[in-house]
């Protein structure tokens, strides 16, 4: 079974390689796409339905060999329960990304071209999450960053070029600081390899060099997530991306910044992670109130909601800061339920524009559920499961980061984090703010004069979409199903009973 992990590689790539020597019209280049990533979604589910929940603490379809002997570097890969939903939901919005391209033609022309990007990106994605070895997780989690440019000042808005360039300076910065601090923890250890590394929770790496290790370590993959104040490129990037990019960005992208804490920050190197968790929470709170209160002043539909990712991902941070099995839990299920609903707002945020000509909710005017009621109610179904209502996806994430700072882990000020719990706690009174207020202003009313070019979903949107409120409505009524996968690998971590 361990195929099916380099077909989840394999097929993207060749798929991206073939479109170099592919010279067919456009007509029949776009079916390619939803073609290619098709498979790779096939191979996922495949690699899903093969998985033995029984051992989800443990890496499983392994692939294990030297890649540069003299170093001691292996191209080591496998799956275990914290990347699985990472796989697969990486793989469903990249499907749904190229299925709704079937019918949306980027604005830029190209379609072989972002084609080929978006493959090239789903290779990066992936193998993030696949990586066993330090230097294989380094070279993916860069792989997505030049592809990702592209989308963005080839097929983006009009200030795409600058969007672009300060995505790509900001995360190069960040990725830069990443790798001193993996090269310190291989200086200590003499390995790269991540499951020796998580084993040995912390042994033969100094005090003193586990703080050092988790600040450049943390910083680095803080930038992705992205924590406040390190936010400031996301909010450009996404209103000026494409949707399919957008989508991505938010759907994939800041997750592997997460990923990261869990994967290698908290369990490699777990004395730096106590001594900087407060610090980490302290960062977290704050992006929560600063992105809600910036989503009250934005006058751009699509601005509105990047920010509004700033405080998601706050919750996921403060999750990961409390350090105990609950927080961890909830920022992994956080970061699959943000994935699915920021995902369905990004789209349904695309198609607005589309229809409108702009995204300013000053220029949409009121009454979009009478004009438009199928796009109209899938706004606000996006946006009441964003809010964190109780029965959807979006709820159980936040509530449980919010659980775990109400008993972190011992060694932390559980007063100081209650001081978090409240800030949260006062986040999510101002997201339903945000979102209410939009709602209001967007949804509700009577329309004003007709505005050309209308028309309600079609029938690809559809196809596009549904899968995503399926499974933001399936999670959000059994949480179990994605926190029984979890949980293992998560205790595994932090060498919990």
């Amino acid at each position: 079974m361990s195929a099916i992990v380099i077909g989840l590689l394999a097929v993207p790539l060749a798929g991206a390689a073939v479109l170099l020597l592919l010279t067919r019209p456009a007509r029949l280049l776009r079916w390619y796409g939803p073609a290619v990533s098709g498979v790779t979604l096939v191979l996922a589910l495949v690699l899903a339905g093969s998985f033995d929940y029984g051992r989800a603490a443990r890496a499983q379809f392994e692939i294990d060999h030297a890649w540069i002997p003299g170093l001691d570097l292996r191209f080591h890969l496998g799956v275990d329960g914290v990347s699985l939903p990472l796989v697969v939901l990486t793989a469903l919005l990249t499907f749904l990304c190229f299925l709704y391209l079937v019918r949306h033609r980027p604005e830029g022309g190209r379609s072989g071209a972002l084609a080929f990007t978006l493959l090239v990106l789903e290779v990066g994605m992936i193998g993030t999450f696949l990586a066993l070895d330090l230097l294989l997780f380094f070279v993916f989690f860069e792989i997505v960053l030049i592809p990702m440019y592209f989308v963005i000042a080839i097929w983006g808005g009009k200030e795409r070029r600058g969007a672009a360039v300060k995505f790509i300076l900001y995360t190069l910065l960040g990725s830069a600081v990443l790798l001193l601090g993996l090269l310190l923890i291989w200086a200590h250890t003499g390995t790269l390899d991540m499951v020796r590394l998580a084993g040995a929770h912390g042994a033969g790496i100094p005090r003193a060099a586990q703080i050092l290790a988790f600040l450049a370590v943390g910083v680095g993959l803080a930038v992705k997530a992205p924590m406040w104040p390190l936010h400031t490129w996301l909010p450009a990037a996404h209103t000026e991306a494409p949707t399919v990019g957008s989508v991505l960005l938010a759907g994939v992208l800041l997750k592997m910044g997460t990923y990261g804490f869990v994967r290698i920050a908290i369990p490699v190197l777990p004395e730096g992670a106590a001594v900087l968790a407060p610090w980490l929470g302290a960062f977290a709170v704050v992006g929560i109130v600063y992105g809600s209160l910036a989503c009250l002043a934005q006058r751009d539909l699509k601005r509105m909601i990047a920010y509004s990712s700033v405080g998601h991902m706050g919750f996921v941070l403060l999750g990961l800061a409390t350090l105990t099995p609950v927080g961890m839990n909830a920022a992994l299920f956080g970061n699959i339920a943000h994935g699915l609903i920021t995902g369905l707002l990004f789209f349904v945020a695309g198609a607005i524009k589309e229809r409108y000509g702009t995204s300013e909710m000053s220029r949409l005017g009121g009454g979009m559920l009478a004009r438009l009621p199928y796009l109209g109610s899938l706004l606000t179904f996006a946006c009441v499961a964003s809010l964190g209502l109780p029965g959807l996806a979006g709820f159980w994430g936040e509530m449980l980061a919010l659980l775990g700072a109400f008993h972190p882990a011992p060694g932390l000020s559980r007063p100081l984090f209650l001081v978090f719990m409240v800030v949260g706690g006062i986040g999510t009174v101002l997201t339903a703010a945000y979102f209410l207020l939009m709602l209001s202003r967007v949804t509700h009313g009577r329309p004003d004069e007709p505005v050309p070019r209308l028309g309600d979903v079609s029938p690809y949107e559809l196809a596009a979409w549904t899968p995503l409120v399926v499974l933001t409505v399936a999670l959000g009524l059994w949480p179990k199903a994605l926190l029984a996968v979890t949980d293992p690998a998560v205790r595994a971590f932090l060498g919990a009973p």
